[in-house]
């Protein structure tokens, strides 16, 4: 439950620490006063919209604290485990500065708004006065509903099973709208891999024939060039370079001397005679290798031109010619695989719409059963509530055949009758303002019986009623208050007297500002309350004397 409420310069208050207990806590005040500023507050821990008019002037910035204990909410604590925060305890914190920039935090960590949300919805729920707009909304009756079942989980899980099928048949729709232009490309790349196979253009290949080409189309020259060369380079030849390098090296050995320069020369005379050795060895290897085969250059000839003619027409460097086809094989056999994808795709949506299906029906059933139990539990309540003749009912409608929803096999309404003798009709049909309020209260009441969360909230639910209907209210509202904590925020003494401690909210006019502050009222400061709300400004000793009498037979209440 909330325990403490931490405020600091939000509108016009300036600073406000209040404790709250268990049970039911009323808060009241004159109009205008800012009664609904604290739940406003509350409201902005729990992931309201903020803007810089929530910072109080002249300040720079507003800090709202809830603390709340959570011993008695698992899934809160579980929510906390899931999220890696701290669960022993929950402590939710806004900060929003004068430029309207805001930030959030849980446990001292901050958190996106749509964090803080989630776990608010484990913490409280808030009942407010235009509640009954609310109910003239199918959407919110389908809510109330699954609400009061205590099958929220299972109408989630609906929704996220649709919400899965629905992703997996919308693939399939867009796979099965490409087969066709699937197949046109599996031909294509079949014919393209053929004949690349047939090709069979080996790794390095091209760069080998290019160079035997080469080699086979200059034989002629390469053979005669390289017999001048070797004449050139061969020992005994009198103008071989062999020779001309033994009669240089002998003209120096005749130099008188020995002069390092001279030294120096011999020595680069003998590398050159073997480096020319060396050069003319290797030659006449390549020489070995050269042959004129017309016949052989002329099969390179036609490798080549088909390779060539392919490259152009994938309009690649022939070297690339070998990735290539290793790309199209592997696109073959993701198309290939195209077509088991396809049908294992169809087997899951099958699978996953039929998943939905079962859940659907599941709480398709669970509504039915409820919608009989909320329709009595209702009906007592609008008699109590001065409606004698009303009768609620709830119409479930099943969708057609081809038309799966998110939330189930059936749209949720609430119809009513107000007189006798009519038949049901929907509620903006027939209800009076006056007798909205009065059927929403009746709805809250019962809904709000099965909630799962321990804190609810009632924002001036009471308007339009008073006398004997708002001291009914007031018993309802106490007794939720047995099992539940329960915030109320009333103009009505005869609610306001059924509350197990009061809140004041007062506005103080000072020099240049206007501050707003909630005080806890002692017993007889209850009585002068309940009796300026019997009586108006002007309290008169015989509205005291009624006052007490109410919180007399509510004091006598807490004493047995």
């Amino acid at each position: 439950m909330l325990t403490q409420l931490n405020i600091r310069n939000y509108a016009i208050v300036e600073h406000l620490d209040l404790e709250l207990e268990g049970g039911m806590s009323v808060v009241s005040g004159e109009t205008g006063a800012g009664k609904s500023i604290m739940l406003d507050a509350l409201g902005l821990t729990l992931g309201d919209r903020a803007d810089m008019g929530s910072v109080r002037k002249g300040a720079e910035r507003a800090e709202v604290i809830a603390s709340f204990d959570i011993t008695d909410i698992p899934s809160a604590k579980q929510w906390l485990r899931e999220q890696d925060l701290d669960d022993s305890e929950c402590i939710l914190r806004r900060i929003i500065t004068r430029e309207g920039r805001s930030r959030s935090y849980i446990n001292g960590s901050p958190c996106p708004i749509n964090k803080v949300r989630e776990l608010g919805e484990h913490l409280i729920e808030i009942h407010g006065q235009h509640e009954h707009q609310r109910l003239l909304k199918k959407d919110h009756h389908r809510h109330l509903l699954d609400a009061y079942s205590g099958k929220g989980e299972l109408a989630s899980k609906t929704r996220q099973l649709f919400r899965h099928w629905h992703t997996l048949n919308h693939r399939l729709h867009q796979l099965s709208a490409q087969n066709e232009e699937q197949t046109a490309r599996l031909q294509l790349l079949s014919y393209q891999a053929e004949e690349l196979a047939q090709l069979a253009l080996g790794n390095a290949e091209y760069e080998a024939l290019v160079e035997e080409q080469n080699r086979l189309a200059n034989a002629e020259d390469i053979l005669q060039s390289g017999q001048q060369i070797l004449l050139l380079t061969s020992d005994g030849e009198e103008v071989s370079c062999l020779s001309l390098l033994s009669q240089c090296q002998n003209l120096l050995s005749k130099m008188k001397g020995t002069s390092p320069s001279i030294t120096q020369t011999i020595e680069m005379l003998n590398s050159a005679q073997i480096q020319v050795e060396e050069a003319s060895q290797e030659i006449s290897h390549y020489m070995d290798r050269v042959e004129l085969n017309p016949t052989r250059q002329a099969e390179v000839e036609e490798r080549l031109s088909t390779i060539f003619d392919l490259a152009r027409k994938h309009r690649i460097p022939p070297e690339q010619l070998p990735q290539l086809q290793l790309t199209i094989e592997q696109e073959l056999d993701s198309l290939n695989m195209s077509d088991q994808a396809l049908e294992a795709l169809h087997q899951e949506t099958e699978q996953a719409r039929q998943a939905f299906i079962n859940s659907a029906k599941q709480l398709s059933k669970t509504r039915h059963k409820a919608a009989l139990s909320l329709k009595n539990e209702v009906n007592k309540q609008l008699h109590s509530l001065g409606m004698s003749a009303a009768e609620l009912s709830l119409s479930l409608t099943p969708y057609g055949n081809d038309q799966l929803n998110a939330h189930g096999l059936e749209e949720v309404e609430f119809l009513i009758i107000t007189n006798a003798g009519q038949p049901p009709r929907p509620l903006n049909k027939i209800a009076s303002g006056g007798e909205l309020s009065r059927i929403s209260l009746a709805i809250q009441v019962i809904t709000a019986q099965s909630s799962s969360t321990p804190t609810l909230i009632f924002d001036e639910v009471d308007v339009g009623i008073g006398g004997a209907i708002a001291e009914v209210v007031g018993r309802l509202l106490r007794q939720l208050g047995e099992n539940n904590q329960i915030l109320v925020v009333t103009h009505q003494p005869q609610v306001a007297s059924q509350g197990h401690q009061h809140l004041f909210v007062s506005k103080q006019n000072m020099k240049n500002k206007t501050l707003t502050q909630i005080d806890r009222l002692s017993i007889e400061q209850r009585v002068g309350e309940v009796a300026r709300m019997l009586g108006g400004i002007d309290v008169t000793e015989t509205s005291r004397d009624h006052a007490r009498e109410m919180l007399g037979l509510e004091i006598d209440r807490c004493h047995s």
